[in-house]
């Protein structure tokens, strides 16, 4: 070839040689070959097929068949990594005001670059939690889904469905006014009625409610203002049109709504008591809990700039709350219930394209063996994407999104934080990111 770069989506069949694989079905990686056709995962082989290429050298060419073989040199093949916490219009902002005050119009330009900067980062595939602007969500995913504009597999949230008074109802008491706050604020099962069926009509994948309070908006992280009777008629009107369920529950009271009315994503559950506990391991296929951990960090001990001081009253409350999440995760993962990455990003202390610093944090704080935590940010990602048959391990006939990566992320999952390390990003069976020939040899021969 005389370019050093391959863009890979003129050809219709891709051969990963010489890689060691991990399929984040929990088995060790494990030398071998993968073969993609269109967008699906057609072959893997164990060890080397007679298409391989043996010579020490990094080669990319064409097998029988009009294939494009690409030589990995030992490099390592996983999943795309997917992030269960995902908010595409966070637009990196220094709080929740520059966020909504944003023009429509510019809210959605910044949406489509914080999904390219997901998706550069090893993210292909993310659940919305929630979005700032009724339809930022459903135009994202409707454009990356008709190539318009890079970015991950992405299933659409509306924004937050919220109380008077509760979090993201926002605009000050002197001034009342809807397009101040970042969520919804009904009152009452009736508006609840209404809000999900006018957000379902905007084309959301789920329904998010605001179920507990959040320590920054001066709403105790362990209130629950939410009725039970708004949350079963949220839970009654997303289930007749088949949408899934979200909830921002930090408190226990919130967890267990949560459990009673079959909200599928609990985000957050820090301060879950033990009957929550209790409640949730007996119907752990049921849910999955995203802690969204980098946000406690980061605000308790890295927002000094944005004015949160460290040791401030603020900063003492999300250490407080940091300490709890951590305990409640170990409990969580002991007990077998799926936790899942997905921190909260999208803030100036939480930048999009940092995501992978979740894998790092559950196995240095919540006791995960790396392939735990990698599994948390891949195969139970696929799962809560509702294509766990399709997505989040490479298995044959799954879909073909995947990450070439320099080094072996089990040994040293820090690895995955760096694009440099990441080799090539497949999603759905083209590159985004092409290996670059050279640079592999330079990198894997070193």
């Amino acid at each position: 070839m005389a370019d050093d770069s391959w863009n890979g989506n003129g050809s219709s069949s891709t051969l990963f040689t010489n890689v060691r694989v991990l399929d984040a079905t929990g088995e060790y990686p494990y030398t071998g070959e993968v073969l993609v056709q269109g967008n699906r995962i057609k072959q893997i082989t164990k060890g080397s097929s007679r298409f391989g290429s043996s010579s020490s050298s990094s080669y990319s060419g064409s097998a029988p068949g009009g294939t494009t073989t690409i030589d990995g040199m030992g490099a390592t093949l996983m999943p795309g990594m997917i992030d269960a916490h995902l908010h595409l219009s966070w637009n990196n902002a220094p709080g929740i005001d520059p966020i909504q005050m944003m023009e429509v119009e510019e809210h959605m330009l910044v949406t489509m670059e914080m999904a390219k900067l997901v998706l550069d980062a090893g993210f292909t595939a993310g659940r919305g939690a929630a979005a700032a602007k009724p339809r930022l969500d459903v135009v994202a995913k409707k454009f990356i889904n008709q190539g318009r504009f890079p970015g991950p597999r992405y299933l659409a949230a509306g924004p937050e469905i919220t109380t008077v008074g509760g979090l993201g109802d926002s605009s000050p008491s002197h001034i009342p006014h809807e397009g101040l706050n970042l969520g919804i604020v009904v009152s009452g099962p009736e508006e609840i009625r209404r809000t999900v069926r006018q957000l379902i009509k905007y084309g959301v994948d789920s329904i998010k409610l605001n179920l507990s309070g959040e320590s920054i908006t001066g709403m105790g992280a362990e209130e629950t203002p939410m009725s039970e009777e708004e949350v079963a008629m949220a839970a009654s009107e997303a289930r007749c049109r088949n949408k899934v369920l979200s909830a921002h529950a930090r408190s226990s009271g919130s967890v267990k709504q949560c459990i009673r009315h079959g909200i599928q994503n609990i985000y957050h559950a820090s301060f879950a008591d033990e009957e929550a506990l209790d409640m949730l391991e007996a119907v752990k296929d049921k849910h999955f809990v995203a802690p969204g951990i980098a946000w406690l960090i980061n605000t308790a001990r890295h927002a000094e700039q944005w004015g949160i001081k460290p040791g401030s009253p603020l900063s003492l409350e999300y250490e407080r709350e940091l300490e709890m999440c951590v305990d409640t995760m170990k409990k969580m993962h002991r007990r077998g219930i799926r936790v899942c990455i997905g921190g909260d990003y999208g803030f100036a202390w939480t930048p999009q394209g940092t995501n992978a610093k979740d894998i790092q944090t559950f196995v240095e704080m919540l006791g995960f063996s790396p392939m735990e935590a990698i599994q948390a940010g891949t195969k139970f990602g696929g799962q809560i994407m509702n294509m766990g048959d399709e997505l989040g391990m490479i298995k044959e006939g799954y879909l073909a999104d995947m990450l070439l990566i320099d080094g072996d992320p089990i040994a040293d999952v820090r690895i995955l934080q760096d694009k440099n390390r990441i080799l090539a990003i497949m999603k759905d069976g083209k590159f985004h990111k092409a290996p670059r020939i050279n640079e592999q040899r330079r990198r894997l021969t070193a």
